[in-house]
Order: structure tokens, then sequence, then C-alpha cells
């Protein structure tokens, strides 16, 4: 059942069932900018988790987002002050989260998607397909390398130089090499999300340890 799905259609929030069990879905969109999450798609999701805080619901968490929405326009805004609305909201979540990394999974929109970090979660798994960084890797390369290649004069040996850059760090932040390094729990196939879900939340069937008491209201706006 998707709530809200005429507003911030950047992210999709939804009341789901798996294996009989009621439980909450937050999802990027990356048929709307690309999964970027903006300030209206920052206030649906901070509500919607507000909302299945409040009445226990665990949530299933589906990340495919590059990112926050940056520039000029996005800050006219008030970016800084949803998004913001968003992490505090994830980071006292009382019901336990699981998480799977579809695609993408950037920057801080991505650890706002995983209730703040990739260890958040009670389990944060990602499908093969599944690419971790701090931000863009194109962008990445752009600022990190900018000296370097600003240097080659030739314009298609600096191109070439950049894509050799971009594809290193795509090798590196493969959710398999990720699983490497313990940043994630595992990568599955994508046809075992649901007995992960289920699994997951079978050893967390209550509130998060050491969280307190569920929210006891959610928020009018």
């Amino acid at each position: 059942l998707e709530l809200r799905g005429g507003f911030g259609t950047g992210v999709v929030t939804s009341l789901i069932r798996v294996e009989g069990r009621p439980m909450g879905l937050l999802a990027n969109n990356p048929g709307h900018l690309g999964g970027a999450i903006d300030s209206e798609a920052a206030d649906k999701a901070a509500r919607f988790l507000q909302l299945c805080d409040a009445f226990g619901l665990p949530v299933v968490s589906l990340c495919d987002t590059p990112g926050f929405m940056v520039g000029p326009e996005a800050e006219r805004t008030a970016t800084v002050r949803h998004f913001s609305r968003l992490f505090v909201t994830g980071a006292n979540l009382s019901v336990p989260v699981c998480a799977l990394i579809l695609r993408k999974a950037y920057g801080l929109g991505a650890m706002a998607m995983l209730g703040g970090n990739t260890h958040a979660p009670v389990a944060t798994a990602a499908w093969p397909s599944g690419e971790i960084g701090a931000m863009g890797l194109e962008g990445a390369v752009r600022l990190g390398f900018r000296r370097e290649l600003e240097a080659v004069a030739e314009p298609v040996e600096r191109e070439r130089a950049f894509q050799a850059r971009v594809d290193e760090l795509y090798a590196r932040g493969k959710a398999l090499n990720a699983a490497t390094v313990m940043e994630i729990d595992d990568v599955i196939d994508p046809a075992d999300s649901r007995a992960l879900i289920t699994a997951a939340f079978r050893d967390t069937p209550g509130p998060v340890p050491g969280s307190e008491r569920r929210r006891p209201y959610v928020d009018t706006w």
C-alpha cells in the first residue's frame, strides 16, 4: 500500500507484508532525478520513518541513490534543514531496519537511507549490482585528480586518463569488494532478498536493543 505517491516522488514509501508480517518499505526511485534525494523526498521519508516507529513497524530500505540533490536550485529549497530531519529521524529509530543496496549507494544520501551508516541496520546486504562510495565516482575523480588531469595536454589522452581513474574506483566500490572489508554484511542473489529480510527481523522481533520507548506521535506536516 503506497503512501503519498504524488509527493516527494524521489522516494517510495509503502506499507507491506513479508511472510505475513507488516513492515514499512522505504525505497529510492531512480526514475526521478536518478534517485537523488531532494527536499520533498527527505520530508516524505522522515515522516514515514516516524510513522513506522510510532506503530512498531520494522523498516525495509531499498537503496539506489547517488546521494542528496545538490546545486543552487536545490539549495533554494532549504536542503540542509530538510535533509537534517531525515538524519535525525533515522538515527533515533526504535524499530529495526534491514537494508538492501540494489545499485547506487553514494554519499550522505545513502547513509540517510541506511539509518546513519552501513552498520546501523540489523542487516545490510547488496545485490551484485551494488556500488558503494563516498560520492558519485565521476565527480570524485574530477575533484580528486583535477591537477593530474589538467596536466595532460591532449584532450583524448586526458579523457582516457579520466576514464581509467573512474574504472578503478568502480572496481573498488563494487559490492563484492565492500563486503570483503566488512563494510556490508553480504552480497546476495536478488532471489534471496525475501529470505534475508525474514531472517534479519526474526532475530530482532522487538525494539532495537538500547533504544528508548516507541515514538508517541507523528509530525503533522
